[in-house]
This record gives structure tokens, C-alpha cells and sequence, in this order.
């Protein structure tokens, strides 16, 4: 069964210092500390994250693949690198490079790898622009942040970007970045485990509540982790939109709930009651297989959750590729034979 996993990351061996092209600090290195091996840092010295060969080499990536009987990943930046809060002109120019470089791994084992641009979301113009170059890339969709700088997704600037996402059948996946409330919580890698599930439910809410969905019908948007807190929390926020729709459903009188079969999730909860509720909830053609790849919040044994369900062959198939297609907008032939 073709197998596709819709939340991997990449980037490239190399980074330019963008510190030095641009004149100020808060960019992402890569120090190549041994073989196979980097670390991520900050270029105050900081550092971010160890990473493997397995994030930057397609090859590597392939013999992962192969051996967790993975047919497809879909590749999009490490968050990190979005670099929002950066000049927009000069965080276009760091994902141009980004792109350029997923592009290059695509076009290298095109039935193996589909791409997800990044854009400079702080200026909703020019992350149109950057969006129309990804998809002449062949880019497939685009990878953004819960927030922009704190900004809500729902924000009205941003909606010409979601327009043209829906324009161009440009897929969306929305990632957690720069959690909120990280200063209050330090300790304990809070940040990741409490932060994130709450970025992604603000995301989905502010979209449906902004009658943003609404209005984009067309727009094909995947959340990470499973939508965060979102699915497990729906019935408080489904409450609060009847007794409170004086603050709640003041741009949108359409039920929260209703938007379950018509947005995606990744299938990364981690829990076989959390998948069976949330299928449940969206139905499996709304649920794709996603794991997080190669970092270690994710599932390490990509697929095995789904495979450990016992589902029918129809619904796995949907778990496994076909929410994917349909998210993607690509037919299942675009991977066949690879």
C-alpha cells in the first residue's frame, strides 16, 4: 500500500551567514562537527538543536524510507528557519533559498519526494510573490507558522495570502513555531509538549472564526499533531460559540464543529484512543499519515500507530495516501513506480 508521510523536514547541508549578507543577528547556522553530524545554532552562539545527515541528504532520507516502508515524503523547512521576524525583503531571500534547495531534493527523486515552500508571512504581498516562484518551482503547497510575529492567522492581512493559496491550488500545512507563553515555561521542554497542541488549536481557531475558511472553500490546509489541543478540546469551544456567540461568532456564525471533514490533520498523537477519536471526528480521508521526521517528538517508527489500529484496507488506504492526494491535489500516479 503506497504510503505517504506529509510532515517531514529538511534543509540544506549548507547555510549562508545571513548575519553577515544582512547585517544583523538571529539566524540559523549549521556547524558540521563531525561527520554525518551538525548542530543547529543561533549565530549568537546559541545552540538550537543536534541534527543528522538524515535531515539534509536525500539519500539518507531514502534508506530511512526503505527501511520503515515509506514510498513518499513531503518536505517541507524546519520551522525555525521561517525567520519571520526578520526584514521581510531579506526573509524572502532566505526563503527563496530554502525553497531552492527542497526543489533540488524533489527534482532528484520526484516520485519519492513532493515539496512545501516557505514564504515571508510578515509581508502577505510578497509571500504571494514568493508563493507564485514555488509553485513554477513545482512546489506543491507552502508551510507557515501558527502566528506571525504573535499575529493571528486571522489577522485581515493576511487573507490575500490564503486567497491566492486557493487561487493557485497551493496545499497549506501549519506548523507550531514561537510558542506562546515560552518565557513562562522554560523548564521541563514545556514549550514543546504544552505550547505547540495549544499554537495549532489558536490557528484553527482563529481561521474558522475569522470566517477565513468560510470564505475559502476551495483551500486545502493541513494542521501538525494532529490539530494540537483542537480536536480535544471542541467541546468547550463549541460551548462557548452557543452561550458566548456575542464574543465568539462575531465573523462567523458557522459551528466550529462543522469544519471537521473539511480541513486535514497529520496523524501524529501518539496515542491509538487520540487517532480512533480524531478519525472519528474527521473522517479518514481528512487524516494523513504524518511523523514528524527526523526529529524525535516525532514517531519513530513512521506508520506504526496506523498499523497497529487494525483498520480495513479502505480506511488505512486513506490514512496512508489518500487524504494525503486529496490535500496535495495531485492523483495517485503523480508517485506510482518510484
Amino acid at each position: 500500500m503506497l504510503k505517504i508521510d506529509i510532515h517531514t523536514h529538511i534543509l540544506p547541508k549548507e547555510l549562508p551567514n545571513w548575519k553577515d549578507s544582512f547585517g544583523y543577528g538571529g539566524f540559523i547556522s549549521l556547524d558540521h562537527h563531525k561527520p554525518g553530524c551538525a548542530r543547529m545554532m543561533r549565530d549568537d552562539g546559541h545552540f538550537f538543536r543536534e541534527i543528522g545527515e538524515n535531515c539534509w541528504d536525500g539519500n539518507a532520507r531514502l534508506r530511512d524510507c526503505d527501511a520503515a516502508g515509506i514510498d513518499v515524503q513531503v518536505l517541507s523547512t524546519v520551522p525555525v528557519l521561517f525567520s519571520y521576524w526578520a526584514n521581510a525583503e531579506h526573509c524572502a531571500d532566505v526563503s527563496r533559498f530554502l525553497n531552492e534547495g527542497i526543489a533540488e531534493v524533489v527534482a532528484g527523486s520526484p516520485k519519492r519526494f513532493a515539496g512545501l515552500a516557505t514564504v515571508p508571512m510578515q509581508d502577505p504581498k510578497l509571500a504571494v510573490k514568493v508563493l507564485e516562484e514555488a509553485k513554477d518551482q513545482g512546489h506543491l503547497g507552502v508551510e507557515i507558522g501558527t502566528n506571525v510575529n504573535q499575529k493571528n492567522l486571522s489577522e485581515p492581512d493576511f487573507f490575500e495570502f490564503f486567497e491566492a493559496c486557493s487561487e493557485l491550488e497551493m496545499a497549506v500545512f501549519v506548523h507550531p513555531w514561537e510558542m506562546m507563553g515560552r518565557e513562562d515555561m522554560r523548564k521541563y521542554w514545556l514549550p514543546w509538549l504544552v505550547g505547540m497542541p495549544a499554537e495549532t488549536s489558536r490557528a484553527i481557531c482563529s481561521l474558522i472564526f475569522s470566517g477565513v475558511l468560510r470564505r475559502l472553500p476551495d483551500l486545502r490546509i493541513a494542521f501538525a499533531h494532529g490539530g494540537g489541543e483542537f480536536p480535544a478540546t471542541i467541546g468547550r469551544i463549541e460551548h462557548g460559540f452557543e452561550v458566548r456567540p456575542d464574543l465568539v461568532a462575531v465573523d462567523n456564525d458557522e459551528s466550529p464543529s462543522s469544519y471537521f471533514g473539511k480541513i486535514w490533520f497529520d496523524s501524529l498523537v501518539h496515542s491509538k484512543e487520540m487517532l480512533r477519536y480524531l478519525i472519528d471526528l474527521a473522517g479518514a480521508d481528512r487524516v494523513a499519515l504524518g511523523t514528524d521526521y527526523p526529529f524525535p517528538l516525532g514517531e519513530l517508527e513512521p506508520g506504526k500507530l496506523i498499523e497497529s489500529m487494525g483498520f480495513d484496507e479502505a480506511t488505512a488506504a486513506e490514512l496512508f495516501h489518500g487524504a494525503a492526494l486529496k490535500w496535495l491535489g495531485v492523483d495517485k500516479s503523480r508517485f506510482e513506480n518510484g
